[in-house]
């Protein structure tokens, strides 16, 4: 009776250990024609966020827009098969922190003299998540690194400009 009691409460603490794992996701960054821009973002979701940590080089010194977009489809040369902003809640654009914005608005990324950027960035998991079958799923979408900066203010855009990089938001394993 004990060793049945103990199995079972095992095997509970186990189920519930997988309940609450963290899901994740990740984006290969490939440049566009005429870019040397690539990285990688890494998507993590628990207790309720999603943290987003990107590392992206062959950018030129600066300040660059930074956004997911609505189609996973980077097969055009410019990137532009990947869509518009993601943006599931019918929004205005603007930047993370900004009031209301996309889901896909993750503002800008700043390159160092060497022409590296990194972002840490988390976004509660009703703005967006890893959640299958959420209308605001990520998975599936076209992250997208800009030559300009986002402006926060231009719709749907935030004046932006050229796409650098391009990737699709693949779940984890």
């Amino acid at each position: 009776m004990m060793r049945k009691c103990l199995t079972a409460s095992l095997l509970a603490l186990a189920a519930a250990g997988v309940a609450h794992a963290a899901a994740t996701a990740e984006v290969e960054l490939k440049p566009t024609v005429g870019s040397t821009t690539k990285g990688t973002v890494r998507f993590t979701q628990q207790d309720g966020q999603l943290r987003i940590s990107a590392d992206i080089a062959g950018l030129a010194p600066g300040v660059h827009g930074f956004h997911l977009h609505e189609k996973g489809d980077c097969s055009a040369p410019d990137a532009t098969s990947a869509g518009g902003h993601f943006n599931p809640s019918s929004q205005q654009h603007g930047g993370p922190g900004q009031g209301a914005h996309h889901g896909g608005d993750f503002g800008n990324i700043t390159a160092d003299a060497s022409g590296k950027a990194s972002l840490n960035l988390s976004v509660p998991v009703s703005q967006i998540s890893l959640d299958e079958g959420a209308p605001n799923n990520i998975v599936g979408r076209g992250m997208i690194v800009h030559a300009d900066p986002d402006d926060f203010v231009t719709q749907p855009t935030g004046n932006a400009g050229k796409r650098l990089a391009c990737g699709v938001v693949v779940a984890g394993k």
